[in-house]
């Protein structure tokens, strides 16, 4: 070094001066952008692969809704949205035990026999035999219990196929609905009563649906973000926290504007918040419990699942006890928006819906791929189709028509989407 200078090689230059904080903080905007343009490279992958997941339903609703609306402007009203959000409850309970049915790839048929039955039981203790509401409806529901336990069991240990099975129990439980009602026919429920109350009861505070979106949102940011975190110390494939964030805020806008809708007119349905309470707490058995697990193993391959030492006759058991019992809490529901049962209960097309909403919301026919949220947007898609027929008085044939439509669509793309999986190693 020359004596009386500076050694320029060991001073940073001042073009090299080191990056202030708010320099090296990534923009928020950018990490946003980076996280959407992640989701959508997801997206894509999975398209490519088959996995349509949820995308094929919310279309058809969004169809649904805005062809209604501009055929009539009360369609989405915060009326009509209320009373929609209401008349999905019984028939989806219903679906949602389906779901389970459809995991294993079978099918019950007895659900609606089976919901007429529990709200006849529950007609008959409480208004001809004066039991408190509170037990006659806890027999109800176990009836319901009973009657699937039944079915699954035989199912299991006589290796007839479920449909089978749960058709003569279809004419049984109908049957004993009808014997049970005797030649009243019709019993009327008490109109202030508990199970009456099931779908009049509304939560008039704005708070109680802004609270229930808030912890809805927090819920599924909290277990999105253990779930990633879980991935992650193992060595899997896992969302990035701004991922989690942006779908989180997706879900939060929607809820929030659901309950905004909800707030203009009466407020939170009691019957709404029970079915999403339900409706969570299936899915989270279904994913994230080992009983959940089975399943899926059982309805991917019954041979592997034997073979992996799974119990399949308890679990053929338990999903159709499963069945039965979301259909009699779904019969009840039924039974509370008419605040009556009579010997037409559980019948007509209520079936057909059932089984058509756990299709169209992505449950697979095949087994092995659905959730429970899957037979909500189905029901979703079912009752805005009925009640914009309603609105702009469209024959019920039609309505039949348009049903069966989008039915045969859910199964082709079921079909197709197996077919595509099957072809890249995912099926």
């Amino acid at each position: 070094m020359v004596k009386g200078k500076r050694n320029t090689a060991d001073t940073p230059r001042a073009d090299q001066a080191t990056p202030t904080v708010e320099a090296r903080q990534p923009h928020r905007g950018r990490v946003v952008a980076r996280a959407v343009d992640n989701q959508v490279t997801v997206l894509r992958r999975k398209l490519g692969a088959g996995e349509l997941g949820l995308l094929p339903v919310v279309l058809v609703l969004a169809v649904v809704w805005i062809s209604f609306q501009s055929l009539n402007e009360n369609f989405l009203s915060p009326r009509n949205l209320s009373n929609l959000s209401v008349d999905i409850v019984g028939t989806g309970l219903i679906a949602v035990g389906i779901v389970f049915v459809l995991l294993l790839g079978e099918l019950d048929l007895s659900v609606g026999s089976v919901s007429g039955l529990a709200a006849a039981v529950f007609a008959v203790l409480n208004v001809n035999n004066g039991v408190p509401e509170w037990l006659s409806l806890i027999i109800a529901v176990l009836a319901g219990t009973v009657a699937g336990s039944v079915q699954g069991y035989s199912f299991a240990r006589t290796r007839v196929p479920a449909f089978v099975v749960t058709l003569a129990g279809l004419l049984t439980w109908n049957g004993l609905m009808l014997y049970i009602l005797g030649t009243s026919g019709t019993i009327n429920l008490d109109e202030n009563g508990l199970v009456a109350q099931l779908t009049s009861y509304y939560f008039t505070n704005d708070a109680a649906a802004y609270g229930l979106a808030a912890v809805g949102s927090g819920a599924v940011f909290l277990v999105s973000y253990l779930d990633s975190r879980r991935r992650k110390a193992v060595g899997m494939r896992h969302r990035s926290l701004p991922a989690i964030a942006v779908r989180t805020g997706v879900l939060a806008v929607i809820a929030f504007a659901a309950a905004y809708v909800l707030n203009q007119f009466q407020g939170l349905p009691l019957a709404l918040l029970i079915f999403l309470v339900i409706v969570a707490g299936l899915d989270i058995v279904l994913r994230r419990t080992h009983y959940g697990r089975q399943i899926y193993a059982v309805g991917g391959g019954v041979e592997a699942a034997r073979r992996a030492s799974l119990s399949v006759t308890r679990v053929r058991t338990a999903v159709l006890a499963v069945s039965g019992t979301m259909a009699a809490i779904g019969g009840l529901f039924l039974a509370s928006r008419i605040t009556s049962v009579s010997q037409g209960s559980g019948t007509g097309v209520l079936l057909l819906n059932a089984i058509a909403a756990a299709v169209i919301g992505g449950t697979s026919l095949f087994g092995g791929r659905g959730t429970t949220w899957s037979a909500v947007l189905g029901m979703l898609v079912i009752q805005s189709i009925a009640s914009g027929m309603a609105i702009t008085d469209t024959p019920a044939a039609v309505q039949f028509m348009i049903t069966g439509g989008v039915l045969f669509a859910a199964a082709v793309i079921d079909a197709v989407s197996r077919h595509s999986q099957e072809a890249h190693g995912r099926a």
